[in-house]
């Protein structure tokens, strides 16, 4: 039987503000991208995500991202390599206590938002990146795009790499997502995006914004628990992969 991980981005709330429902998601995905402060994400509220997660048998990713939480992490920062190395082993620590005080741990490590685009072509970023986990612990995968310079400087130092694709993202004909600031860069109708990931998931192929057909490599699809109808969306997904007798299982 065929077998794919969903993982969704959560612990996005901060203080009184509430960002997509967590439980909810936690029903559906088998990995769990929690935030590490510094794009989004409080300790309580982390907690509260990890000991959920546990409870479930959801593995937990380290979403770590820039210094960024006025622009939820989804600015491009300029920032000196060792810096980087020093932000992303700081998150990866963070998220290592709150998981393990909630009964769990951390499986893997996710960037999030401008530092996930970015070190797809930024090979110092990608590089810094690649080094913090390796100082923290090579036994974590890093989950991100094929063909990044991330993939490529992961490899470079014995960390292994998942391959990634995203349910609710349109593609550039380059392979790479298309800037949310951009029109239709973030897809919504729920039936559509199932029908779409099931292409994907079985023929490792996706359709371009100009139709280019695209090959991906899938070993985790990304539903983005901050979208409007995330978890309509995620359950169609669901729904229609056990429908193709595909398997939903972790990565790790």
């Amino acid at each position: 039987m065929a077998a794919i991980d969903l993982n969704a981005d959560l612990g996005e709330g901060f203080g009184v503000w509430r960002l997509g429902d967590d439980d909810a998601m936690l029903d559906i995905v088998t990995s769990a991208n929690v935030a590490c402060g510094f794009h989004a994400g409080d300790p309580a509220g982390l907690m509260r995500v990890c000991r959920s997660a546990a409870g479930r048998g959801v593995r937990i990713g380290a979403q770590v991202s820039y210094r960024d939480l006025a622009g939820f992490g989804r600015r491009f920062i300029d920032v000196a390599a060792e810096d980087l190395v020093a932000d992303v082993v700081y998150q990866i620590g963070a998220l290592q206590a709150v998981a393990r005080a909630s009964g769990t741990s951390v499986s893997y490590v996710k960037p999030h938002g401008a530092l996930y685009n970015t070190i797809v072509t930024h090979r110092e970023q990608a590089a810094a990146v690649a080094e913090a986990v390796r100082l923290v612990d090579a036994g974590l995968p890093v989950l991100g795009m094929t063909g990044s310079a991330l993939f490529d400087e992961a490899a470079r130092v014995g960390i292994r790499t998942v391959a990634e694709a995203f349910a609710d993202r349109a593609y550039r004909p380059d392979g790479q997502l298309v800037s949310r600031r951009e029109p239709g860069a973030v897809l919504h109708d729920a039936a559509q995006i199932a029908a779409r990931v099931e292409t994907m998931v079985t023929s490792g192929q996706v359709s371009a914004t100009d139709g280019t057909l695209l090959t991906l490599g899938v070993e985790s699809v990304c539903v983005h628990g901050d979208s409007p109808g995330a978890v309509e969306i995620a359950t169609a997904v669901r729904d229609r992969l056990k429908a193709a007798a595909i398997e939903l299982r972790s990565f790790c």
